[in-house]
């Protein structure tokens, strides 16, 4: 204990006034932005406003420690400190208390070059890097708040600290990771803040660890992205699902904490029943439907029509749009229910083995032509195709637009109904008896008949007689003199009179010559012979494969 000489000695010892001392000041006036202090000098000191915490709480009489930094100014104004008086007073202390790795609290001050200046009774640096697990875009949120560091580095030379918030935050993460993880078991319903979103799920914060929520643990319904049911920062209450302690993963569901509506899926759409939904997705085989939230199911694009050929559901759905439907089929395993729109309708082909017997006379306007037949509109959605070879009996007609086109109206025969493939098969020849039937009836061998030359190829010329039938002039049958050029002896259109010489009922095909035309009945005979005795390959003499020849030049 001190004596009251030491004391008075004390009280009494001179005051030293000089750079870098520090001394007790009174103030006595507090202005906007600075202190007047009297330090028992000849002229007042002065101390910046922004060094104390709140200057407006500063009062007149107030004693503190300052340190003098220059004794007189150009004004006589002696110029203080209380930072560095308290940096001065704290360092040793700081330096004792803050080896590196220690923990000290200490106020946000101010922002700084890539960081923040922390008082923690001295100025100490804190990088932006170490102010929270992920660097925060905006600093200004932390001046003027109290928090808890860790020291990372001392500089006594330069006697500046560097401290880090981050490292303390991210030590007890990892504490109440490792509890959460000892914690933790499937089925557990924890509370978490949605962290950040990706194509493929959401990571949730669980306030210690990071967990993944999976798209398709989101909803039992349809989810394009998780940002259709999550935004960062939401705070959600989520189901454990796993829990991997090796590893410190935690996968999570959000669905599972509703009822699986697949769980009772046939009470609630049974097989046969009419539905409505809305289409949510558009495949290039199929509509997808939502029945209701987390059920789906599909309209095959074959489900679409019972006559039409749709080539993709978007030639006649579009997204969002609600429709009926008939449940065709439920696999609750798979999660998957068949749909039909088509069932909503009568099938036309039910009835139309009745309505279209074989035999029957229809008539409808072609719809359209192709390279093998003609399709006639028999009904709405119901068409009946004419095959070429079923459009005459006698003509060879390569393709249908040479007889029809688009929008004729034609009566033909129904000859067949496939009701499994749903075709029906008509024919136009057939409402008419065939002509080779009778071919003796109209013509023999040695007959003389007139015609029209139809066409012309290098070989010979086709003659149009009556009852729709072609002869064949072979080139060897116009004269009796060589022909180098058909084209210089016959053109199309031109009235020829000829002679049959050769009538072949399988092939359906007669023979003519024109230069037999004046023959005798010997002369017919023998000309007949040597049609019959040539072999083929002979130069398309003979009148089989002059025919086939004259086929093989129209379809090219």
């Amino acid at each position: 204990m001190l004596t009251m000489e030491e004391a008075l000695k004390q009280s009494t010892a001179p005051i030293r006034f000089a750079a870098n001392e520090i001394v007790k000041g009174t103030v006595i006036e507090v202005r906007n932005k600075e202190v007047l202090v009297d330090i028992g000098y000849k002229s007042e000191g002065v101390v910046p406003g922004n060094e104390f915490d709140d200057i407006k709480t500063v009062k007149i009489g107030d004693v503190v420690d300052v340190l003098i930094e220059k004794l007189e100014d150009k004004e006589g104004m002696v110029i203080l400190s209380k930072e560095k008086a308290e940096f001065q007073q704290n360092w040793d202390k700081i330096l004792t208390i803050c080896n590196e790795g220690g923990r000290i609290s200490g106020r946000v001050k101010s922002i700084v070059k890539g960081g923040l200046v922390v008082n923690i009774g001295v100025e100490a640096f804190l990088p932006a890097s170490q102010i929270d697990v992920i660097t925060p875009k905006n600093l200004a949120q932390f001046v003027g708040n109290t928090y808890d560091f860790k020291v990372v580095k001392i500089n006594q030379e330069r006697q500046n600290i560097v401290l880090s918030r981050r490292e303390l935050i991210e030590a007890e993460r990892s504490e109440r990771r490792q509890k959460l993880l000892a914690d933790m078991v499937p089925g557990d319903i924890r509370k978490g803040t949605v962290k950040n979103l990706t194509d493929f799920g959401a990571f949730i914060d669980l306030n210690g660890i990071d967990g993944l929520l999976h798209i398709t643990d989101m909803s039992w319904g349809r989810i394009g992205h998780p940002s259709e049911v999550l935004k960062v920062g939401q705070d959600i209450d989520v189901v454990v699902l796993d829990v991997n302690k090796d590893k410190e993963r935690v996968s999570l569901g959000l669905k599972q904490k509703m009822e699986n509506p697949w769980a009772s899926i046939e009470g609630k759409f049974p097989v046969g029943t009419k539905v409505k939904g809305k289409i949510v997705n558009l495949v290039p085989y199929g509509a997808f439907v939502e029945l209701e939230p987390g059920v789906e199911g599909l309209i095959h694009v074959t489900e679409l029509s019972w006559t039409k050929r749709i080539a993709k559901p978007g030639d006649v759905l579009t997204a969002g749009q609600e429709i009926e439907a008939i449940v065709l089929g439920i696999n609750r395993d798979e999660q998957k229910i068949s749909l039909g729109i088509r069932q909503l309708e009568t099938n036309p082909w039910d009835s139309a083995e009745s309505k279209y017997a074989p035999g029957a006379h229809v008539k409808g306007k072609i719809r359209n032509l192709t390279s093998y037949g003609a399709f006639i509109e028999l009904e709405e959605g119901l068409d009946g195709m004419i095959h070429v070879s079923d459009i005459s009996w006698t003509r060879k007609i390569n393709h249908p637009s040479e007889v029809f086109k688009k929008g004729d109206e034609v009566e033909a025969q129904v000859l067949e109904v496939d009701k499994a493939n749903q075709r029906i098969a008509l024919g136009i020849k057939q409402l008419s008896t065939d002509p080779w039937s009778n071919i003796d009836q109209f013509y023999k061998v040695g007959d003389l008949v007139s015609g029209q030359v139809t066409k012309l190829a290098s070989f010979g010329a086709f003659v149009g007689l009556q009852h729709e039938i072609d002869g064949l002039v072979h080139i060897s049958q116009i004269s009796e003199e060589r022909v180098e050029k058909i084209k210089n002896v016959l053109k199309a259109g031109q009235e020829v009179t000829a002679r049959v010489i050769k009538i072949d009922r399988s092939d359906r095909r007669i023979g003519l010559s024109i230069k037999a035309a004046n023959y005798s009945t010997e002369q017919l005979k023998a000309e007949q012979a040597v049609l019959d005795s040539l072999k083929p390959g002979e130069d398309l003499v003979a009148l089989q494969h002059a025919f086939d020849a004259a086929d093989e030049a129209v379809k090219e």
